[in-house]
C-alpha cells in the first residue's frame, strides 16, 4: 500500500508548508478585532475580502477534500472521517420524516452516502437503499421516534452506532493512524457522555444506549462510575491511559474538548516524518480540520470581545 502513496505524500509535503503555524495563530490572537483577523487570513490565501467567515471555512474544508480526491483513487480509505456526516444526516432525515414541516440546511456534506438517498430510503421505507450497517438502525430509529416522540433516545441510538462504525472503519484499514483516530473519537465521546449523564442524573439504560465500546476504556466500569457521580468518573480515569484528562475535566467542558483535540494532534505529529503510506494524508486532513476549528474559535471570541488571555485558553495546538 505504501508504494501507492509515494506521489501523494510528496504533494502533501508541499501542502504542509501552507498549514497555519503556531506563530500565525499568535498573529491572529494579537489582532485587534475580527476584521483584522480576516485580513490576515485573506493574505494567507483563506477566502477573499467579500466572503463571510463561514463561507471561508466552507471553502477551506472543500479544498482539503478536493485535494484528497485528486491524490487518492479509492476514497473509502478515509471513510473513518466521513461516517460522522452519514450518521448526522441519518438523524436529520429521521426527524425530517417524522416531524411536520421543512427544515432547510440540516444536512451535512462530504459523507459517503448522499443525503437525498437517506431521505428517499426513509420516506419510501426502502431501507435496502442504505448500507447494510445503517438499514436496521434507520428503521428502528424511525419507529422509536414515531412511537415514543423521544428525540433524545433516537439521537443516542444513532450516535452510538456512528461511534462504533467510525472505530470499526479505522481498524479495518490496517493503518495505525486511522485506527487510533477511531479509538480516540470513541474515547472522547464516551467520557463526555458519562460526565454529562452523571451531572444530569441519567440512568443505566441511557448510558448503555449512548456509550460505544472501545479498547482503551472499560465501558461497564465507566457506566458504573457515571452512576456514582463525577468524582467516581475521575477516579476511574486515573487508572486509564487518559489520566491527564481528569485535571481538564475538573476545569470545564471546554478545557476537556481542547484536551481531546490536542491529544489527536499529538498522536498524528509523527506523520510529519513518515515518507510513505496513507498516514501523512490522513494527518493532513486532521490538521486542516484542527486549524479551521481553531480559527473559528478565535474569530468567534474576537466577535464577542473576549480578552487575548481568554482566547488562548481555548486555542488548539497546531500540527506544524
Amino acid at each position: 500500500m505504501s508504494e501507492n502513496y509515494i506521489y501523494a505524500v510528496a504533494r502533501i509535503r508541499s501542502k504542509e508548508l501552507t498549514l497555519l503555524s503556531g506563530n500565525f495563530v499568535d498573529q491572529l490572537l494579537s489582532a485587534k478585532d475580527e476584521k483584522e483577523c480576516l485580513k490576515l487570513l485573506n493574505e494567507k490565501g483563506w477566502g477573499t475580502p467579500e466572503m463571510t467567515s463561514e463561507e471561508i471555512f466552507a471553502q477551506e474544508h472543500a479544498k482539503t477534500w478536493e485535494l484528497m480526491e485528486e491524490l487518492v483513487e479509492d476514497m473509502s480509505v478515509f471513510d473513518v472521517f466521513r461516517y460522522g456526516n452519514d450518521y448526522h444526516n441519518l438523524k436529520a432525515a429521521v426527524k425530517e420524516t417524522c416531524i411536520a414541516g421543512e427544515h432547510p440546511g440540516i444536512f451535512a456534506e462530504d459523507g459517503t452516502i448522499q443525503a437525498e438517498t437517506i431521505m428517499k430510503a426513509l420516506e419510501t421505507k426502502e431501507y435496502t437503499l442504505l448500507p447494510e450497517r445503517m438499514q436496521n438502525l434507520a428503521q428502528e430509529a424511525v419507529e422509536q421516534l414515531l412511537h415514543t416522540r423521544d428525540g433524545q433516545l433516537c439521537d443516542c441510538m444513532i450516535d452510538q452506532a456512528a461511534l462504533s462504525a467510525i472505530r470499526e472503519a479505522g481498524k479495518a484499514t490496517g493503518e495505525e493512524i486511522l485506527s487510533q483516530y477511531g479509538e480516540l473519537t470513541v474515547v472522547s465521546s464516551d467520557i463526555k457522555t458519562a460526565v454529562r449523564a452523571a451531572r444530569t442524573g441519567k440512568d443505566r439504560t441511557f448510558l448503555e444506549r449512548s456509550l460505544a465500546p472501545c479498547e482503551t476504556l472499560d465501558t461497564e466500569e465507566l457506566i458504573e462510575a457515571s452512576l456514582e457521580g463525577f468524582d467516581a468518573i475521575c477516579n476511574y480515569l486515573e487508572r486509564t491511559p487518559y489520566s491527564d484528562a481528569v485535571e481538564e475535566l475538573k476545569k470545564s467542558a471546554a478545557a476537556f474538548e481542547k484536551w481531546c483535540d490536542n491529544l489527536q494532534i499529538r498522536a498524528i505529529k509523527p506523520q510529519l516524518y513518515n515518507p510513505f503510506g496513507v498516514g501523512p494524508l490522513a494527518a493532513y486532513i486532521l490538521a486542516r480540520e484542527n486549524e479551521i476549528k481553531t480559527v473559528r474559535i478565535i474569530l468567534s471570541a474576537k466577535r464577542n470581545d473576549l480578552s487575548e488571555e481568554a482566547i488562548r485558553e481555548r486555542v488548539r495546538e497546531m500540527y506544524v
